[in-house]
């Protein structure tokens, strides 16, 4: 069996935001699962292998590759710690 999966954020460099889709479209060759392409913002999220991360670095035009880091508050009647 695989690497689990994590949530990624990948930021594209300013000078390949004009080619976004391209760069998307080499990061599913790099094992990244797309959601979203915020093209005004130059970000790319998706979910891989947690050891992809290298591989999703090595893309050209990728300047970082962060994992999203997950949150959840306990529910509102739930005791204090």
């Amino acid at each position: 069996m695989g690497s689990p999966l994590a949530r990624f954020s990948v930021t594209v460099d300013d000078g390949h935001r004009a080619d976004l889709d391209e760069v998307a479209r080499a990061l599913r060759d790099s094992g990244l699962q797309v959601d979203r392409v915020l093209g005004t913002l130059g970000l790319i999220t998706g979910r891989a292998p947690v050891d992809a991360r290298p591989a999703l670095l090595a893309v050209p035009g990728v300047s970082s590759v962060d994992e999203q880091l997950r949150v959840q508050l306990p529910p509102p009647d739930a005791p204090v710690q």
